[in-house]
């Protein structure tokens, strides 16, 4: 088969596409063709040695990524043989090896695909989606709310937006520059605004009127996140879950202090982690049949941005310089 590996951490040109032996499904495993491939911002850190949620890799060389859909084509020993031949998603978890024509997962792990949900949308539900619905456990939006979403052309954002659309929310989403703006609008924002332009927050007070905000969905940090947590009324929420525009590999999440969030008024929150899985019940596959289920029934609509599987290393950057919408996503 054909895959990317990486061989030594460091930039992006280090991800080679090359050919390898076909992994094989050991007990309990099954083979998937990949058709569809994730690629998250946390993969641009660990192809670099940096550590967070997933641990850097142990040994090199490494087959990245760890999102896959396609079609299940051989089975590993005590395997239930109804999965063959079925098209299916899988988040890998702790092992990679989804940036490839073939890869190997615990059968445990597999959803199969509802018959009108494709393999890019699936892989962008499992991993993506199931984080949008994730953050959302942390907040209830209705007709009264008012949600600031920065990074609204992103995966997570586009999906963040259309949800709170559907509650009748107030959607007031941030991207950089004005073809982003205009996809956030496209995709039912009641404002979308340039945070590259100095006066962007004057532009939501302006339409907002005697209205404050009520939650933002913060993954960029830095100083488009505060001036986000700033148009918070009394009561508002600041819901972390990245800090991108503080610097992709060593920024740092924006952080009040007690005695800061008591003068605003307001409760500042990191929703990642095992916060998030307990707020689901304990369960992450909750999360991720409901966000399978969400894109299957159309509720939420994920924005995909492919590249072919040879091209990974172009994704990595283009996703790094902001230069990606959506979800992204290798082709093999």
């Amino acid at each position: 088969m054909h895959a990317i590996r990486l061989h030594a951490f460091g930039p992006a040109e280090n991800l080679t596409h090359e050919e390898t032996p076909d992994p094989v499904p050991g007990p309990g495993q099954v083979r998937v063709r990949v058709a569809a491939a994730g690629v998250h911002l946390l993969d641009t850190a660990l192809r670099e040695g940096a550590t967070g949620p997933f641990p850097a890799p142990a040994a090199l060389p490494t087959i990245p990524g760890r999102e896959v859909a396609g079609t299940v084509d051989a089975l590993g020993e005590g395997t239930d043989p109804s999965w063959l031949g079925r098209r299916v998603v899988a988040h890998l978890g702790m092992n990679p090896g989804g940036y490839a024509e073939l890869a190997v997962t615990d059968a445990t792990r597999l959803h199969a695909l509802p018959e009108h949900l494709g393999e890019a949308e699936a892989v962008a539900m499992i991993g993506t989606g199931r984080t949008a619905l994730g953050i959302l456990g942390f907040t209830e939006l209705g007709p009264d709310s008012v949600a600031i979403v920065p990074a609204a052309a992103g995966g997570i954002g586009t999906l963040l937006v259309q949800y709170a659309k559907n509650a009748d929310a107030t959607v007031i989403g941030l991207a950089g520059g004005p073809a982003k703006v205009a996809l956030v609008e496209a995709n039912g924002a009641d404002l979308a605004v340039d945070y590259k332009r100095p006066d962007w927050p004057e532009k939501v007070r302006a339409f907002l009127g005697d209205r404050t905000a009520t939650v933002v969905f913060d993954s960029v940090g830095g100083d488009t996140g505060r001036a986000a947590v700033d148009l918070l009324g009394k009561g508002g929420q600041h819901l972390v879950f990245g800090w991108s525009g503080a610097g992709l590999h060593d920024g740092e999440p924006l952080t009040f202090t007690p005695a800061e969030l008591a003068e605003r008024g307001i409760t500042s929150e990191s929703v990642l982690g095992p916060v998030m899985i307990q707020k689901a019940g304990g369960d992450i596959r909750t999360l991720e049949l409901a966000a399978l289920d969400a894109a299957a029934t159309g509720a939420l609509r994920p924005a995909v941005h492919r590249f072919p599987l040879a091209e990974a290393a172009e994704a990595h950057r283009a996703l790094e310089n902001r230069g990606t919408t959506g979800k992204v996503v290798l082709i093999p």
